[in-house]
């Protein structure tokens, strides 16, 4: 090895490291904020332009949200800074255990493996769709 790839070694590394601690520095998270019905409603019709929406239920911490379109569930939910769509045979969502008040729901998706869905007290799972809201 020679003096001079030692160096250009040295110096890459010594960038590599500013640039991990500006990325670390710079990236400064806005908390997302919760979901009430009217904005469950609006991000699911905003993502799926073309299902008609039934009712809208949402988690209790205000994390998550699905609506119903006929045989389909639309979800809703946060991750880091926003929200992610996904959506479900409805038939699927019988396939989550509530435990610990909130269920824990598989996707079978690499991006999005598992969903949490915090329920609120006393809730009924999967989400009763007669009526909106918590």
């Amino acid at each position: 090895m020679t003096p001079a790839f030692l160096l250009q070694t040295l110096a890459s590394l010594v960038a590599i490291f500013l640039l991990v601690a500006l990325a670390a520095w710079a990236r400064i998270a806005r908390p997302a904020p919760a979901l009430d019905a009217d904005t469950a409603r609006a991000l699911i019709a905003e993502e799926f332009p073309d299902h008609a929406l039934g009712p809208v239920w949402v988690a209790g911490d205000g994390a998550a949200a699905i609506a119903r379109s006929q045989d389909e569930a639309l979800i809703v939910y946060r991750a880091g800074d926003g929200y992610v769509a996904r959506s479900l045979p409805w038939s699927k969502l019988a396939d989550g255990r509530a435990s610990g008040g909130a269920v824990a729901l598989k996707l079978g998706d690499v991006t999005a493996p598992r969903i949490r869905f915090s329920l609120a007290e006393g809730g009924a799972w999967p989400p009763p769709m007669g009526e909106a809201g918590r």
